[in-house]
């Protein structure tokens, strides 16, 4: 049940699982979702847990790929939660240092949209928060995070304070976020962290819903296209 004084009841969050690990095998990086998903739930958030390697989603930059020549896609149905969504995360593995094939192919994917328009005309992405979440047993919390955020950002989610979470083990190989005596579960940066995530997404959402998103001047690509400056003035026509 919920609190009344931190209701986020009729938030909706989809987590993007980028693990490389087909289901039902025990995904590190969805513990750490778990983490933060059980606490929207607890607040009144409806979460969805998407675990992208499950899912035949074709590799492109086009939001149907079946029109591309591709047999099949299942983007476009995935897709509709995204639209629906306030918040999204993506998170996902590291390895040799980086995000994993599946978290690219899902920020292409989530590219391959954005130049859809709201119903105010601003790009499909305004008034959604996005955040990160990575986990490995080698360096690169930092570096994938960033990766991820920048790309979220550039598309049009809004990205709060400390909107990422990571789990990283010893350099070198060694045990995972799960696996017994990691001491993941229990690791008070990581656990702080997630925490802190997760309560400036549903912060932001908030915001955001209750001001009807982001103002529609000075961002709308169709008014600008016919003849709108906002205010810029170009120094050439002076």
């Amino acid at each position: 049940m919920t609190d009344t004084e931190h209701d986020f009841s009729g938030l909706k969050a989809v987590f993007f699982n980028c693990t490389l690990k087909k289901g039902p095998e025990p995904s590190n990086t969805e513990g750490l979702i778990n983490a933060s998903a059980q606490i929207m739930k607890k607040h009144g958030i409806e979460v969805d847990v998407i675990r992208a390697i499950d899912h035949d989603i074709a590799t492109g930059v086009y939001p149907d790929m079946r029109e591309k020549g591709w047999d099949s896609d299942a983007w476009p149905e995935l897709f509709k939660k995204v639209k629906a969504a306030d918040i999204v995360v993506i998170a996902g593995p590291i390895w040799l240092g980086d995000n994993s094939s599946v978290t690219k192919r899902i920020i292409e994917r989530l590219y391959s949209n954005s130049s859809d328009v709201n119903e105010k005309g601003q790009y499909i992405y305004y008034g959604k928060a996005g955040g990160s979440i990575i986990t490995g047993n080698e360096d690169g919390g930092k570096h994938c995070s960033m990766n991820i955020l920048y790309s979220l950002q550039h598309i049009g989610f809004a990205i709060p304070p400390q909107a990422d979470a990571y789990w990283v083990g010893e350099a070198g190989p060694g045990p995972n976020y799960l696996d017994p005596g990691s001491g993941g579960p229990e690791n008070d940066f990581t656990n702080r962290n997630v925490t802190f995530m997760t309560w400036n997404l549903m912060h932001m959402a908030q915001m955001l819903k209750k001001a009807g998103g982001i103002p529609a001047y000075g961002n709308v690509r169709g008014e600008w296209d016919d003849g709108t400056r906002f205010d810029f003035e170009n120094p050439e026509y002076r």
